[in-house]
């Protein structure tokens, strides 16, 4: 497994992906090209957006950081990164993840942040888990969402 940054012509395979994950109800956002070439790949404020791959060159997962700006769509803190990790639902649980954090930890060290955060569907139970491994912490939720923080 590589990690490698984006490319807009890896849209159709994350999209394709991301479609998958909101058929088995583990994505809430959107998950069309265009809004994977314009929220994670293109986006203005975009710090890193990784993609892992097989061997083969078949994408396993995806992971963006933003900088959070005032009035960022998230409420995040401005000046703090914003994550967003999605993993291929056919390579679930081969440390995808983790790996990618690798990655967007150092370009979030490289960029100067000094928290990370991530906002978490409540009822995602393996993405909570996920962050809470990487030593993520809550620091506020609601009925819908849970959000954690990693301080560099």
């Amino acid at each position: 497994m590589i990690v490698r940054s984006a490319r807009p012509e890896d849209a159709a395979e994350i999209s394709a992906f991301l479609q998958a994950l909101v058929a088995i109800g583990k994505r809430r956002l959107p998950a069309d090209e265009a809004f994977v070439r314009d929220i994670y790949i293109g986006h203005p404020d975009n710090i890193a957006c990784s993609v892992s791959e097989d061997v083969d060159g078949a994408l396993l997962g995806i992971q963006v950081l933003l900088l959070a700006t005032e009035g960022n769509l998230y409420g995040v803190p401005q000046g703090w990164g914003i994550i967003g990790t999605h993993v291929n639902p056919k390579a679930a649980r081969r440390g995808v993840g983790r790996k990618l954090y690798s990655a967007t930890r150092t370009a979030a060290k490289v960029a100067g942040l000094k928290k990370i955060e991530a906002t978490i569907g409540a009822q995602s139970p393996d993405a909570l888990a996920f962050y809470d491994s990487l030593g993520f912490t809550t620091y506020k939720n609601d009925e819908t969402s849970v959000c954690k923080c990693f301080e560099l």
